[in-house]
């Protein structure tokens, strides 16, 4: 209950009630598009600075593995279920939207966790940005076999170039460029950046996550006429990804803290780099589908109930 008294959580949830009443509220594209590049920017310093403090150590080495084996486990098992209920190419569009991962809610569960005063490792800002793009390169080759089986003769965007997208997206550039900043600045850097990565971080996310809010009202709609599995897809395999991410970081000692960003990110769906590369690169799959699910359905679960469960599990059964 306590995570539902954050401002920047309730801020969310005002977001989604004047969405639903179709209130003309809204934040400009510029406007997020600008937030969300200070929040990265800021992350990535508050987390250079902690690993400059800590030091590259096991524990790092550790977690940055479990999230590179996550980010390839966790769409291979995606694809092998969808598949089942749905077409190649939608099944492929689907796992790499749950098999990459949400900056925002990462963010979220981050601020959640300083709240709480719980530790956690700076390293886990580039454990984010290493799980973004192993997702969208294999479902651009699960689709280019499905093509093939089919003969279909549309064109595809070629893997080298959408493995260039994902690699250099701008976004994911300033997270790992801000890390390296803080780690080569800093205490020094961390007194001077106080002001803009501390002190206004909690403000613009508040701000941020209400522009989200009022989105996934917005997208809501777009759930009507789904079949039941997916809906259930979209609350169960996030809970089945956290659990797995749990289990690895148990068995590999992980640290609670780390453990519990971990498992948001295992859970978490993308619903903006993924979706952008793979309207082009997979034109046949339904872009409603995967958006409307990761952004209408996911991100909310994940934001109310997901993180404050993750973090709970992560600190009850893990030391700290």
């Amino acid at each position: 209950m306590r995570s539902f008294l954050d401002p920047a959580i309730l801020f969310f949830v005002f977001g989604l009630i004047a969405g639903a009443l179709r209130s003309n509220l809204e934040i400009p594209p510029a406007v997020a598009r600008f937030l969300s590049l200070y929040l990265l920017m800021a992350l990535g310093l508050k987390g250079g600075f902690a690993l400059s403090a800590s030091g590259l150590n096991a524990e790092v080495a550790t977690s940055l593995g479990l999230a590179l084996l996550l980010a390839v486990v966790v769409p291979a098992i995606g694809y092998l279920v969808l598949r089942r209920v749905l077409s190649g190419f939608d099944a492929a569009a689907l796992a790499a939207t749950y098999g990459s991962v949400s900056a925002v809610t990462f963010i979220t569960a981050v601020q959640v966790m300083e709240r709480r005063g719980l530790p956690f490792g700076g390293h886990m800002a580039a454990a984010m940005a290493l799980m973004e793009s192993p997702a969208i390169v294999m479902a651009v080759v699960l689709a280019n076999v499905v093509r093939r089986r089919s003969g279909a003769s549309a064109a595809a965007m070629p893997l080298g170039k959408v493995m260039h997208e994902a690699l250099t997206d701008g976004a994911q550039l300033l997270l790992l460029g801000a890390m390296v900043v803080g780690l080569l600045t800093g205490e020094a850097g961390r007194v001077a950046m106080q002001p803009f990565a501390g002190d206004l971080f909690k403000g613009m996310l508040a701000f941020f996550l209400l522009d989200m809010g009022l989105l996934a009202a917005r997208h809501a709609g777009g759930l009507k006429g789904l079949s039941p599995w997916l809906l259930a897809y979209a609350i169960v395999a996030p809970l089945l990804h956290a659990a797995l991410a749990f289990a690895l970081a148990a068995a590999a000692g992980v640290a609670a803290g780390n453990a519990a960003l971990l498992m948001v990110l295992a859970a978490s769906a993308s619903y903006i780099a993924v979706p952008a590369v793979l309207r082009q690169a997979i034109p046949e799959a339904n872009p409603s589908l995967y958006f409307g699910m990761s952004l209408g359905l996911t991100f909310p679960f994940n934001i109310l109930v997901g993180i404050p469960l993750y973090v709970h599990v992560a600190h009850a059964g893990l030391p700290a």
